[in-house]
Parts: structure tokens; C-alpha cells; sequence
């Protein structure tokens, strides 16, 4: 019967039916070519699982292949395994040790070779549609492979599932427990949840919401809600905003020019001649995030009250179906083309603005197969399932601290705006919370997993269980792919073991994770960071900071009187190491650090000159090289930190030691 009715719906679709093909019998089903679902894949097939990795579209990598170049990272320190290993690859490409910044095309490349390397399938234009479930155990997933004009059902069964979408599809079609929305304040104890209208990427007051200003009879200007304000921390189902996060080029060898898109309304765009006549902006900063990427490149997203977010026109897209979310994604496309024709071409913006936005357009080299536009949307949040433990803001600012941690957050806790309103007969947006101070925290495994009675053989990764607001700090891209390689070792075990994924070891979880982090059973890298007291000996007045350091911490001197760190790698495999000093950004830092590493027999001498490092990205610092020491197993070598000669603050951070020798 459920097939009967498959073959009815495409059929009215106008779809051709293939014969139906064997079914897919894997280990591991990984649903979504996000980041993360690319590195799930990649972690279970390394890990000697046969596996299917299945994507709803025709591209890999999700966000960090689509356009979100410029790396939410918080901190470094979270960063870890293959996700480490990703941005390793893109520094590889661009001649460095490791880059935050890269273009889309350079992400999707790594993200096709991991495939490559992991030699796992990939069934592309895959939409799920149905699960057969057993009490409370997946067996099989019913799908519908589109193709031009024609398509086929396949039948995908495995023995653990791991939903790495941004919408948690087969979450959903699973039965597990999830929400949409905001939840008010009361229901976790928050206080940042639920109803709020800040400051920031907010109108300044007295901007008319009226087509005509002053008379509210003749309407409000387009993207402007009806509704009421409700009281602040007062939950609903509303979704913040969602954009494209846009690749432009100002090289005019690569530079397409924006044209005019179909179905273009410059009414649209009102809203925008009504902030630049209250506040003018001397350039596209003001109203576009424009960070630059190699190449010539951008990644452009949201900035101030009016800009790329299409505030309100998400709210059905998190439970909408394939047609629905289509229509969704093709208005925000609308959107996002006639608001940068509008910038450059409208006679109404100020010329120099106009004349600043003529130097950009679509880059020839990107996004060749969809007109050099990216199809990835940055759905900042969709559902969120409700699984074993639910994140919030209490773990965010380490109120509450887990003991089952499978990795870290560390961002911001960041909300986009979700409505835009008249609030004292005047446009405001509402929604934005941007909460920051933020250490790192550790994500745990039971936010990852579904209630056991709900379902044993799934994990979710992606739309994990956490409030609105704790969700806004972990929904970064390096986390999910941590989260996603440490969904995919579970799954592992879960199959070895054959119990279900709430029943693993955590312990072995958390080991297999920290001493096999590449999944290759490389010698891993050694990280000595400040904090780390059996591993550090200090003399002298180091002082402690809490923000823009790596990890945690970093230590500070500024005194007169000497001081040194010692940093004492555990050395357990003799050999060549590359050696890296982290070194944060801070204004008055001394203008050469003296080091000296010890290999066990010989004392090198080193300097870092504040003039050669750079820092690009969101990041608090980078890697400085000191170059390759053949060190001794055990604990008798060392790089040491001093104040010595300084003319500024001295800073000591971590120390990295990366294993040269092939292993």
C-alpha cells in the first residue's frame, strides 16, 4: 500500500519510474552532506563500516562549502579531529599551517576527497519519505532518488542512522521528540530565550513603518508584520532569520555582472532609503558584512536593521515539505539578487554607494551548475530534537557541567532577529541576542541522542537537543563536524557492541575520540596549554586572562621582574615535531618573544617578532612555526616562555607539537 501510494505521487508529479533496484544494505546511514554528515561518513567507513551517505541536493559540505567562508570559530581550542584536519587542509591549499577564510569552491573539493579517501557511497537528489520502525528501532528508509524528469525508489537499510541535516528530517520521520521556535525564559531558567528586542542590527528610532509616512491607512512598507510585540522572554514558534551567506568577486577577469533578477519588486527594498536617509553610510559596510576571502572574494552576510536576513519568511520552513521548502529557498534567492541590483541600480541610493557596488559580482569560477549562486541557505536553526539531555544556556556559561562530553562549544550565544514589527509607531526588529563572553563548554553525548524509548539507532548531530539560545552558541560549523565524527564513532561502537546508541561506553567514546583523532591511528598531535598544570612550570608574575586566548586561558606578564613557562610535552612516540606557538592578538604585546626549546639534549634559542604574525578570521590568534626538533619519549624536552628583553606584555598560550615523521 505505502508503495502504491509512492508511485501514484510521482506519477502525478510527472516522474518517470526506474525499476526499482536492489535495496542499500550498510552499516551506517549518515542522511545530509552537510559538513558534518561528510565527516560522519568519512569517520565510520575509516572506522571499517560499510556505509551510504544520502543528500537531499547535488552539493557537499553544506554552509562551509556554500558560501560561509569567513569560520565561526569562537575558539580554536574546540576545534578538533577531523574538523581540525578540515581547515589543516584548507591552510594546506592556501600555503599555511591551517586557514579560517577560503573560497566555496576550495571547501567543496576537500569535503569531495574525503569522500574520495573514505571510498563510502554517495546517493545524491535523495529525498526521505518514509522509515520503517519497529517498536523503537529503524530498519529501513523508503526514498525517492529525483532525476530529470524521472525517478526511482530506494530502499536504504542499516543498522545505525545518523540524521546530519539542518532541518533533522529523518529525526522527524523517525518520531522523535523535537520543537521549533523560541521557548520562553521559565521553561529552562533562562534569562536571553523567548521575546527580545535589543540593540543590535536594530532600527534607530523614529523610522515610519507607513508606504506613506505618517498614515498608517495606507500600509505598512513590505517585510513589516502586523502582530503585537509579546512580553519579553516569552516563548513562540517564530524562527530567527535565515540569508545566503554570498560570494562576490571584484576581480573583473572572474566578475559576472549582477543583473535584474525575474520577478524583481523594488518595493522591497524601501526599508533601506529609510535607514540611509536617518543615518547615510559612507560605504556598503554599513548595511552589508562584507569579509574578505581569498581571491578577490567575499563572504557577505547580515549587518544592521535591513540587509541579506529575510526576517519573517522562514516560519513554515523547519516542518514544510520538499515543495513547500523549494518555494521557501526561491524567495529568499529573490530576495537576496534584487537586493544587490537594488544597491547598485536603483537611482534612489546615494551614487557612491551605487558606484561601490558596480565594482562586485557572481564569480565565474563558483557555483557553475546553479547560474554562480550558491543553493546552500543558511538555515540558522529548524527543529531541535528533544533527546536525553537538552543543552542550555546554564551549560553555555558553565553553571552546569556535563561529564559525558563528546566536544565543545564556545561561540557567542547568537540569535538573528526573527520579526520585524511596529512597536510605538515605529519599525523595530525583534529577536537578535548577542551574548558574549563565552568560554568553552563541553557538548554532552546525551544531547545527541534520542530518548531511548523513542528510538535506539539514530543519532543527531546537527539538530540536537538544546534550548533556542544554547543552540545559537553550538551551531557552528567546526562544532558540527566535531559533533559528527563523534556521532559516527558511537554509531560504531553501538554496531560492535550491538547495543543501542544510548548504551556505549561513554569512557571508551571519549578515548577512541582523543587518541585516535584522525581515525587512522596516526600518532596524534600534542597540545600543552597554559592550564595545564602537570604539564607547565611557571616562575615569576604571570597573570591569568579568560577571553581571546586559546582554550580557556592564556597567561600574561608585564612586570619587571623575570619570568618563564615551561611547556613539557608527555612524548610518547620518539620522533620529529613540528613545533607551534599560539599567539593571541593584543595590542600592546611586547615586540619579540624570546623562546628556547629544549630536545632533550640541545637548547635552541628562538624569537617571534609581533610584526610577522597574521591574524585573518574570526580567531583570537594563529600558530606561530618554530620550526622541526627530533624529541625523546617521555617528558624531558620543553619549550620555554620568558620575559626576557620584552618591551610589552608577554604572552604564553599553548604550545603545539605535531608529528613530522609519516605515520
Amino acid at each position: 500500500m505505502f508503495r502504491s501510494v509512492i508511485v501514484c505521487f510521482l506519477l502525478c508529479a510527472g516522474f518517470q519510474l526506474f525499476a526499482q533496484p536492489k535495496p542499500t544494505n550498510v552499516d551506517v546511514c549518515v542522511y545530509g552532506g552537510t559538513s558534518a554528515g561528510v565527516i560522519a561518513a568519512y569517520t565510520a567507513a575509516k572506522m571499517g563500516k560499510s556505509v551510504v551517505l544520502i543528500e537531499p541536493g547535488t552539493r557537499l559540505g553544506g554552509l562551509s562549502s556554500g558560501g560561509l567562508g569567513f569560520t565561526d570559530i569562537g575558539n580554536k581550542y574546540v576545534v578538533t579531529g577531523l574538523a581540525r584536519d578540515f581547515y589543516r587542509r584548507i591552510g594546506q591549499y592556501y600555503g599555511k599551517f591551517e586557514q579560517w577564510t577560503f573560497e566555496p569552491k576550495v571547501a567543496e573539493a576537500i569535503f569531495l576527497d574525503y569522500v574520495k579517501r573514505g571510498n563510502f557511497g554517495v546517493l545524491y537528489r535523495i529525498h526521505s519519505i518514509g522509515i520503517t520502525k519497529k517498536d523503537h528501532h529503524i530498519s529501513k528508509i523508503v526514498a525517492i532518488q529525483e532525476g530529470p524528469g524521472s525517478a526511482r525508489i530506494i530502499n536504504i537499510s542499516a543498522k545505525q542512522y545518523i540524521d546530519c541535516s539542518y532541518e533533522g528530517d529523518l529525526m522527524a520521520k523517525a518520531g522523535v521528540s523535537y520543537t521549533t521556535g523560541r521557548e520562553a525564559n521559565s521553561v529552562y531558567n533562562e534569562t536571553v530565550n523567548g521575546v527580545e528586542l535589543r540593540t543590535e542590527h536594530q532600527f534607530l528610532n523614529g523610522i515610519d513603518p507607513y508606504k506613506i509616512p505618517g498614515k498608517p491607512e495606507s500600509g505598512l512598507l513590505w517585510g513589516i508584520s502586523n502582530e503585537i510585540l509579546a512580553p519579553a522572554g516569552s516563548g513562540d514558534k517564530k524562527i530567527q532569520s535565515y540569508n545566503f551567506r554570498v560570494c562576490l568577486t571584484n576581480d573583473p577577469a572572474n566578475r559576472i555582472e549582477i543583473t535584474r533578477p525575474d520577478g524583481y519588486d523594488s518595493t522591497h527594498y524601501e526599508l533601506l532609503l529609510r535607514v540611509l536617509e536617518k543615518k547615510p553610510a559612507k560605504d556598503l559596510g554599513a548595511f552589508l558584512k562584507i569579509d574578505l576571502m581569498p581571491n578577490h572574494k567575499t563572504d557577505i552576510n547580515n549587518n544592521g536593521p535591513f540587509s541579506t536576513d529575510m526576517i519573517g519568511a522562514n516560519y513554515a520552513y523547519p516542518d514544510a515539505d520538499y515543495t513547500t521548502r523549494n518555494a521557501i529557498i526561491k524567495e529568499h534567492i529573490d530576495y537576496t539578487k534584487g537586493l544587490l541590483y537594488f544597491i547598485g541600480h536603483d537611482p534612489r541610493m546615494p551614487q557612491h554607494l551605487r558606484e561601490q557596488m558596480l565594482k562586485w559580482g557572481y564569480p565565474d569560477d563558483e557555483y557553475t551548475s546553479t547560474d554562480h549562486f550558491t543553493p546552500q541557505m543558511y538555515v540558522r536553526e529548524a527543529r531541535r530534537m528533544l533527546g536525553e539531555y537538552i543543552m542550555t544556556e546554564a551549560n553555555c556559561l558553565r553553571k552546569e557541567v556535563v561529564d559525558d562530553k563528546i566536544g565543545m562549544g564556545a561561540y557567542n550565544m547568537d540569535s538573528h532577529n526573527a520579526e520585524r514589527l511596529v512597536v510605538n509607531g515605529m519599525v523595530k526588529n525583534e529577536g537578535d541576542v548577542q551574548l558574549r563572553g563565552i568560554n568553552p563548554y563541553p557538548i554532552a553525548y546525551r544531547s545527541i541522542t534520542p530518548k531511548r524509548a523513542e528510538c535506539d539507532n539514530l543519532l543527531v548531530p546537527v539538530c540536537l537537543s538544546a534550548s533556542h539560545m544554547a543552540y545559537g552558541s553550538i551551531r557552528m560549523e567546526p562544532v558540527f563536524m566535531v559533533l559528527g565524527q563523534s556521532a559516527a564513532v558511537a554509531a560504531c561502537q553501538a554496531i560492535d557492541k550491538r547495543v543501542g546508541v544510548q548504551q556505549i561506553d561513554i569512557k571508551q567514546l571519549q578515548a577512541e575520540l582523543t587518541d585516535n583523532p584522525l581515525v587512522d591511528h596516526s600518532v596524534p598531535e600534542i597540545l600543552v596549554d597554559d592550564n595545564d598544570a602537570e604539564n607547565t612550570v611557571k616562575t615569576g608574575q604571570w597573570k591569568r586572562g579568560t577571553n581571546g586566548g586559546y582554550g580557556p586561558s592564556f597567561l600574561l606578564d608585564t612586570s619587571k621582574v623575570s619570568a618563564e613557562i615551561k611547556f613539557i610535552p608527555l612524548i610518547k612516540h620518539a620522533g620529529n615535531y613540528h613545533i607551534y606557538v599560539y599567539c593571541p592578538k593584543v595590542s600592546h604585546s611586547t615586540s619579540v618573544t624570546q623562546l628556547q626549546i629544549f630536545d632533550g639534549q640541545n637548547m635552541i634559542n628562538k624569537t617571534i617578532n609581533k610584526n610577522d604574525i597574521q591574524v585573518t578570521g574570526q580567531t583570537s590568534g594563529e600558530w606561530v612555526s618554530m620550526g622541526v626538533s627530533k624529541f625523546p619519549a617521555g617528558k624531558k624536552a620543553y619549550v620555554q616562555i620568558s620575559n626576557h628583553g620584552a618591551d610589552g606584555a608577554v604572552l604564553a598560550d599553548a604550545i603545539l607539537f605535531v608529528p613530522a615523521d609519516k605515520n
